[in-house]
C-alpha cells in the first residue's frame, strides 16, 4: 500500500514538473539573443551613467537587491555613478539562461574592474541571480540579486 502511494506521488510530481515546464515553454534562439542583449544593456547603461536606460532593463515593479521599483532603481544608479561607478566597468561571463514557467532564470559571474588604477584592478567579484520575464517591451529583469564572492578560510594543517 505504501509503495503504491509512493508510486502515485512520484507520477503526480513528475507530471507537475512536466506541466510547469510546458507552461514556461522553451526559450527560442531569439529569446536567448534578446536576453543576452538585456545583460549587455544593463552593464552599458549603468557604466555610462544612463540611470533611466538602466532602470528600463527592469519591469516597473522590478527589484535589484533592496531597491524596489523603477524610481528606487534610478536613484541607486545615480548614486552609484556619482561614486565608485564613475570609474569602474562591469564585466560579465559564463551567462547561463534556463526556462521557467514565468519566463527565464539567469545566472552570471560579475567582475568589477577599476580603470582609474594603473594597471586596472579588480574591485570585486560576485554572481548575479536573475528572474527574467518577457514583456511587450521585450525581456526584462523582474528580480536581480547580487552575491559577493567570499574567499574560503585558510586550510588548517
Amino acid at each position: 500500500m505504501i509503495r503504491k502511494a509512493m508510486a502515485i506521488a512520484a507520477v503526480v510530481l513528475a507530471l507537475g514538473a512536466t506541466n510547469a515546464f510546458a507552461q514556461g515553454g522553451q526559450l527560442t534562439a531569439q529569446d536567448l539573443v534578446e536576453i543576452q542583449q538585456l545583460y549587455a544593456k544593463y552593464n552599458w547603461t549603468l557604466d555610462s551613467g544612463d540611470s533611466q536606460g538602466y532602470a528600463a532593463t527592469f519591469t516597473p515593479d522590478g527589484v535589484f537587491n533592496n531597491n524596489v521599483g523603477q524610481e528606487a532603481i534610478v536613484k541607486f544608479a545615480d548614486g552609484f555613478h556619482k561614486g565608485l561607478g564613475s570609474h569602474v566597468k562591469h564585466w560579465n561571463t559564463n551567462l547561463m539562461i534556463t526556462p521557467t514557467p514565468a519566463g527565464a532564470a539567469g545566472q552570471v559571474y560579475l567582475v568589477l574592474v577599476d580603470f582609474a588604477t594603473k594597471p586596472a584592478s579588480i574591485v570585486t567579484s560576485a554572481t548575479y541571480s536573475d528572474e527574467l520575464v518577457k514583456t511587450p517591451q521585450g525581456w526584462r529583469f523582474k528580480k536581480r540579486s547580487t552575491k559577493g564572492d567570499v574567499a574560503p578560510p585558510p586550510a588548517t594543517k
